[in-house]
């Protein structure tokens, strides 16, 4: 059917039809807020890179997920700040390491949280790298080992969900065969499944001091450039045992999202990342752009595309703006 028949705009002539039509809903369920916890006490830095987010002690960390909890953000993802980094990332596994306490202090004041835990090397390690270097060259299969140990002593503490962020080949395999010797069957991995050497991350490594001290990540992190590939890591990661697969960046990497989605039948998640956040945040203090409606529109666009899950430093503001019903 043509004009005049056939007028589109009858769908969007008010708020309450516009609502019942809406293919897409954004929700506070949705989402992921993420968080990096540092050592000390009274401790909430700024990062200056990110407007509005801060490395916080526990303590502080804590004070902050009231607000989160009140919010009804269903759950957070932890970065740690480690007191000593050395070659080879030995915080990132101890026992008593500032993820592993932080998790624990978590589950007692707020046990119905869903913990996210990062499981990687590069905030750990003096030089910078997501695994174990030897002579210039990060060693895929010798990383494999510690991966595991961070992420069985994340689930002995509490964590719900471990997320291998490192791109090491095998890593989900090996944490999934680590979780199950041990009695952690009920432990999630989610997978950085599609993770690309992006230039979008600059923010995050001011926040978690983790800029490659010599190269860069493109022998492990994806090259931007390449699709199927994604598709190809995202099957990997299935097979090795993941619950939940990933892409980041998300905004750059849209058409990936879709594709994963059309594909493969398994929970998305979608890393709106550092880089992406701090563009707004940067146009917003210019008086540039209206704050609500820009997050909001990027946020149902990565819904849209098909994520199931998405990790943003916007998540406070999205979940208080959807309260009050702004709409995208």
């Amino acid at each position: 059917m043509a004009f005049p028949v056939q007028r589109m705009r009858r769908l969007r002539s008010s708020e309450a039809i516009r609502r019942m039509v809406r293919e897409t809903d954004l929700s506070v369920d949705d989402l992921i807020y993420p968080l990096f916890v540092t050592h000390g006490e009274g401790v909430a830095r700024p990062v200056e890179a990110m407007p509005g987010v801060c490395n916080y002690s526990i303590d502080r960390m804590l004070e902050e997920l009231a607000e989160v909890a009140r919010l009804k953000i269903p759950g957070i993802l932890l970065f740690g700040i480690p007191a000593i980094k050395d070659e080879y990332g030995s915080e990132a596994y101890k026992d008593d390491g500032i993820v592993q306490r932080a998790v624990g202090a978590i589950k007692k004041e707020y046990p119905n949280l869903l913990v996210v835990t990062d499981i990687c090397l590069c905030e750990y390690t003096s030089h910078g790298h997501c695994g174990l270097v030897r002579d210039g060259q990060v060693m895929n299969d010798v990383t494999l080992e510690l991966l595991a140990s961070i992420a069985l002593s994340h689930a002995a503490v509490g964590a719900d969900i471990v997320a291998p962020s490192d791109m090491m080949d095998g890593r989900v395999g090996a944490i999934r065969s680590a979780l199950e010797a041990e009695g952690y069957e009920n432990t999630l991995i989610m997978a950085y499944s599609a993770k690309y050497a992006s230039a979008f991350y600059g923010p995050f490594r001011e926040a978690a001091g983790s800029a490659p001290q010599f190269g860069d990540r493109k022998s492990y992190q994806m090259d931007p450039a390449n699709a199927n590939e994604a598709l190809r890591e995202v099957q990997q990661d299935i097979e090795e045992g993941a619950d939940i697969v990933m892409v980041k960046p998300a905004l750059a990497y849209l058409d990936v999202i879709r594709r994963v989605k059309e594909q493969f039948h398994i929970p998305l998640a979608a890393y709106n990342v550092s880089g992406e956040y701090s563009m707004v945040k940067a146009a917003v203090q210019q008086g540039w752009v209206d704050e609500k409606r820009v997050v909001l529109e990027l946020l149902t666009g990565i819904k849209r595309a098909g994520s199931d899950i998405i990790i943003t430093y916007h998540a406070k503001d999205v979940a208080k703006w959807l309260q009050e019903g702004v709409e995208p």
